[in-house]
């Protein structure tokens, strides 16, 4: 598999060391307000977060759609589906513990984002998909599973 292109929406509590064994390339990047970001923080900034970090590597590094993977943890997932809305040619989406407000990999144990928000957005979803339940998987421990990485290198 070739290296790919990676946006992680938010990407607290994912260790990078699963990428290295994916052998994804990982662009991260803060939200207005949080980390080493400056801003405000707030839904819309968020959206516009994405979308910049979007445009720089379509603009700046000629990277395109078909090449590009798209992550968000927990409330990620919203600025993260927003992007992946406009965008129909995408190689995926990865939402990990989603937020019903904002599925593709949930943890049955996640004590901060309960599955059913997960199962709930499986339900809504237009295309099917084989979606994963890591069962034990808490919020912040998924990349930890062996399941979890087969899952991406398989999707």
């Amino acid at each position: 598999m070739p290296f790919l292109p990676l946006i992680i929406a938010s990407f607290l509590g994912v260790s990078g060391w699963f990428l290295i064994v994916l052998r994804w390339v990982s662009i991260c990047y803060d939200y207005s307000g949080y980390g080493a970001s400056s801003g405000k923080p707030s839904e819309f900034n968020t959206y516009c977060d994405i979308e910049a970090v979007y445009n720089c590597l379509k603009k700046d590094y000629e990277v395109k759609q078909e090449d590009l993977i798209l992550y968000g943890q927990s409330v990620g997932s919203g600025p993260t589906l927003h992007l992946a809305s406009r965008l129909q040619r995408l190689r995926g989406v990865v939402l990990h513990s989603a937020i019903l407000s904002g599925i593709r990999v949930l943890a049955t144990n996640d004590d901060i984002v309960d599955w059913s928000h997960g199962k709930r957005l499986w339900e809504l979803a237009k295309e099917k998909y084989d979606p994963l339940w890591v069962k034990g998987g808490g919020h912040c421990n998924l990349e930890t599973y062996p399941e979890y990485i087969k899952h991406l290198r398989s999707s």
